[in-house]
């Protein structure tokens, strides 16, 4: 996925840039960047965020930044931001962006003459391509707007200018764009956790498509939102961080309240509810409270070497993170049955070490509550899910085991109130070894959001979604 963050001040924009940047940490993994523009100078840093953080890569860079604008990127694929001088002027961009249609769209742009100066992993940047699409059209608003008619995926990015940002969001909103104001100046983000301690306040959602141009005191609306929208579920689930809001909604809430409802209607006998830190805390604290039990940490994630805003790209270095950054606590654990919360089960590898810890610590019974619903498509809109391969997904292999097909029936599998539903979580409940295993279900997810469903995609539990 990705974040990034924009500011414009009357003052120096350095330091509010440098720590907004870094709230969105918990969104990318892969690699940071840092531009500034300054009487219409750029300055630019990019470092690779595999093996550090953030912070750490970036502060040997401050010196060479001024300005009173500029823009930041935490991204999942490729080296950002971009600078260009084209027939709009010069000008910085950053994206959080999947493109489906890539290879065909870069081969458009080379058969009409434009060719690409920047690569990453030995293919060409999306990012650039982005660009490229937008400098087809005189203006930026028309540029984006032809962008957003061409991919297929999604798209929000913000455009630095001499004297401006122009921010854009995805034109179906699948992911979240939030302007701040503070005295003197505006910031412009994916995530708005760090706000607060910025100084900063939420002035306005952005809304599907809507382009903003956005200067030290004022902003403009260069296009209006458009009608529909599909706000990406997983956002309240998982990617969110608990104190953000995203269309006025709070992360952190929306986890309770699912845990409450599903807790609410829960019989099992258990000593304790715990989370498996730190997405499926909110979940756990509400499951908690409906079932009139206590919550206990259990397993606790050792922050100091191990946060949330390091996880490597490479599947086998993240599946060794998962398992070296949480400590269960052998004391609470003991011949005891616990009822654990997890944000959801993707591949089902980092569930499977899990419930082997949590026995070997003394545990006499292992639930698990899942807070979405089972995975059921991979993500082909934002890319959280980090495969396009079906039979990646724990569930698609169990229907593979089942039906000999794992295509085969898949709105049942996906309705929690079906025998062949209730089959495939048995299934997955056998194969890790649990007491007993429960998912959210997608009616519950969506009620806790307070959204019309229409307006969320579950595109990965149930296959519904918009795709123009």
């Amino acid at each position: 996925m990705g974040g990034f963050f924009g500011t414009i001040s009357k003052n120096s924009c350095l330091r509010d840039l440098y720590y907004g940047t870094d709230y969105n940490s918990h969104l990318g993994t892969s690699r940071g960047g840092l531009v500034t523009v300054n009487e219409g100078s750029f300055q630019r840093a990019i470092h690779n965020l595999e093996n550090a953080y953030f912070r750490n890569k970036f502060e040997p860079d401050l010196s060479k930044f001024s300005g009173n604008a500029g823009i930041g990127i935490i991204s999942d694929t490729d080296a950002q931001p971009i600078v260009l001088k084209s027939h709009l002027g010069r000008f910085a961009i950053v994206t959080v962006a999947y493109i489906q249609n890539i290879d065909e769209l870069e081969q458009e742009i080379i058969d009409s003459g434009a060719h690409f100066a920047e690569f990453s992993r030995g293919s060409i940047n999306q990012t650039e391509l982005i660009a490229l699409l937008i400098n087809q059209k005189p203006t930026f608003e028309e540029g984006i707007d032809h962008m957003f008619s061409r991919i297929k995926g999604s798209c929000s990015l913000l455009i630095l200018t001499s004297d401006s940002i122009i921010a854009a969001r995805d034109k179906l909103g699948r992911t979240p764009v939030i302007l701040g104001k503070k005295e003197g100046a505006y910031a412009i983000t994916s995530e708005p956790c760090g706000f607060s301690n910025l100084g900063f306040e939420i002035d306005y959602y952005l809304g599907p498509g809507e382009i903003l141009k956005v200067k030290a005191d004022s902003f403009e609306q260069l296009r209006p939102p458009r009608k529909k929208m599909q706000i990406c579920s997983f956002l309240w689930v998982y990617y969110g961080y608990p104190v953000s809001d995203y269309e006025n909604i709070n992360v952190d809430e929306v986890r309770y309240k699912g845990g409450f409802e599903s807790g609410r209607n829960d019989e099992t006998k258990a000593d304790f509810v715990a989370a498996i830190p730190d997405s499926g805390i909110g979940y756990a604290l509400g499951y908690a409270a409906g079932m009139g039990i206590p919550y206990k940490r259990a397993m606790i994630k050792y922050t100091p070497t191990w946060p949330r805003s390091f996880t490597p790209a490479n599947q086998t270095m993240r599946e060794l993170v998962a398992k070296m950054k949480l400590i269960p606590n052998k004391t609470l654990l003991r011949d005891k049955r616990v009822i654990f919360s997890d944000d959801s089960i993707v591949r089902g590898t980092q569930l499977r070490d899990n419930v082997e810890f949590l026995y070997g610590y003394g545990a006499k019974e292992v639930h698990m509550r899942i807070s979405a619903p089972p995975m059921l498509y991979p993500c082909c809109f934002i890319g959280f899910t980090r495969t396009n391969s079906e039979l990646e997904l724990i569930t698609r292999r169990i229907i593979q085991d089942l039906e000999g097909d794992h295509t085969k029936n898949l709105d049942r599998y996906a309705d929690h109130n079906t025998p062949e539903y209730c089959n495939m979580v048995e299934c997955m409940r056998k194969r890790f070894r649990l007491t007993s295993l429960k998912f959210n279900s997608i009616e519950n997810m969506v009620k806790a959001i307070g959204l019309p469903k229409e307006q969320i995609c579950t595109h990965c539990f149930d296959g519904s979604s918009y795709f123009d």
